[in-house]
């Protein structure tokens, strides 16, 4: 074997283990890399899950006021008009706040857009697997 050969094989081998220690260099950052979106994830969804719960308890809170509000119109209402009348009207009062928040919800969720953007990429992908992406 000639000196030329040799060196060229020597290149070759390096060449070769250099490719391999990228391929694991690559492949040990991406399990790191996953290991650590998950331990964010993990700890993103428990905050989350501490305000969401948080939320919950100011609702039934809210709720619970609301309730005595209304229980304390209808008792001062019936010391004017009668309880049976009182209760009718803090009824009343109830159904159009109701009524006017169903009307403004319907209508915030008529204008709401949706994901145009994902469904215009969505429908993008058969032709991109496919290598007839459209520009």
């Amino acid at each position: 074997m000639t000196e030329q050969q040799s060196t060229r094989e020597e290149s070759l081998r390096s060449l070769g283990a250099l490719v391999s220690d990228i391929s694991q260099d690559l492949s040990t950052l991406v399990r790191q890399e996953v290991a650590l979106a998950k331990a964010e994830a993990k700890e993103s969804a428990t905050r989350a899950g501490k305000g969401a719960g948080m939320l919950a308890g100011a609702g039934v809170a809210g709720q619970l006021a609301l309730v005595f509000l209304s229980v304390a119109v209808w008792w001062g209402l019936g010391n004017a008009i009668g309880r049976g009348w009182s209760g009718l009207v803090v009824a009343v009062i109830w159904a159009v706040i109701a009524a006017v928040l169903a009307a403004v919800g319907r209508g915030q969720l008529k204008q709401a857009p949706g994901l145009p953007r994902t469904t215009d990429t969505v429908k993008d992908i058969p032709d991109a697997l496919k290598g007839h992406q459209t520009p």
